[in-house]
């Protein structure tokens, strides 16, 4: 569901529309949402619009640009009502304090208009020259497509824990995405309307979108060092994007056959307490036959005993926790979780 890496094509000027099949064309010229999730940053965001004005300025459909203000503490809310004040493409969701970035980019996913949204990150790494490229492989009909900052990504204490993680998320999922933390994305509507991101998943999208059955590629782009303010990221990112990992696998391979998961563990642990039991029983019959005279073969001064005995609960536990899972689901226990955030303002028409 996958395709091969796109190699890097020469930049285009505007949108690009040729080619696109008619529900492409009828997404785009319907609206196109550009959504940046911001953090304190005051001194990017001019040029961040200028940029992305710059870009868009050709472009012949309905667009947007949707800035979700995730409770920065400095001006830059201020310097997105100036900016608002003198273009109406601009739209600002404000949330009331820091929710975190899946929060943030759900706020944008809920309050898009867009038929194909694109996300970038606010700090001028990502560059808005590149929407069309992103946008081309939309309209060959992929529904998602990830950018790949195949280089400059920093010194080897950023670069080497980033490929790690890339190369964990591949050897678990099987996607060869090369960059699956990349945030600068294009998205058709129906993936974001599919997937559901909470704590730290927004990392995750290509792979809960991937399990949905929709078709993935990458392109490579560029990636441009942070000129102003502080990078948001830290060492303890890595550790909460591996326990995520962990989240996702669960959600792709077993939310919707969670008897697969505890069943089958329930099934292995109680088999070896089974197997515990069979021997030592075994050997307690040999025992009083007195083909086993070693009164350690006695059942009773056997520590392995209890063992074997609490195994088996555990695997009883652990199969009944899988039938609860599948009786759940079968009543209709999916449904979308309320949302993570909650909005001060929204500026807009």
């Amino acid at each position: 569901m996958f395709s091969r890496t796109v190699k890097p094509a020469a930049r285009q000027a505007r949108i690009p529309d040729e080619g696109l099949s008619p529900s492409s064309r009828d997404d785009l010229e319907t609206h196109l949402s550009i959504i940046v999730p911001v953090f304190n940053e005051e001194e990017n965001i001019e040029v961040l619009h200028e940029k992305i004005s710059d870009c868009m300025s050709s472009a012949e459909y309905d667009w947007e640009l949707l800035v979700v203000d995730d409770g920065s503490t400095d001006a830059t809310y201020e310097r997105l009502a100036g900016i608002r004040a003198r273009d109406s493409h601009l739209r600002v969701v404000r949330l009331r304090r820091n929710f975190g970035k899946s929060a943030a980019y759900s706020a944008g996913f809920d309050h898009a208009r867009g038929g194909i949204v694109v996300t970038m990150d606010g700090d001028l790494q990502d560059d808005p020259a590149e929407i069309p490229l992103l946008l081309s492989e939309i309209a060959k009909g992929h529904d998602l497509v990830v950018g790949w900052k195949h280089e400059g990504k920093g010194p080897i204490g950023k670069s080497l824990p980033s490929r790690l993680f890339n190369i964990a998320v591949r050897f678990s999922t099987g996607i060869t995405l090369h960059d699956f933390n990349c945030p600068f994305k294009a998205y058709r509507r129906e993936v974001l309307d599919e997937i559901d991101i909470h704590g730290s998943l927004y990392r995750y999208i290509p792979v809960l979108a991937h399990a949905q059955g929709f078709k993935l590629t990458e392109v490579p782009i560029s990636n441009h060092p942070r000129i102003h303010g502080r990078s948001k990221y830290g060492a303890s990112r890595y550790m909460r994007g591996m326990l995520d990992l962990l989240t996702v696998t669960f959600i792709t391979r077993f939310a919707h056959r969670p008897l697969h998961l505890w069943g089958g563990s329930g099934i292995a642990v109680g088999m070896i307490g089974f197997f515990i039991l069979l021997f030592f029983a075994g050997a307690h019959v040999l025992h009083g036959a007195g083909w086993l005279p070693d009164n350690t073969w006695n059942i009773h001064d056997r520590p392995a005993l209890s063992l074997g005995i609490l195994l088996m609960l555990i695997g009883t536990q652990f199969f009944s926790i899988g039938l609860l899972g599948e009786l759940f689901i079968s009543s209709g226990g999916r449904r979308r979780r309320d949302p993570e955030y909650r909005i001060r303002t929204i500026l807009e028409d």
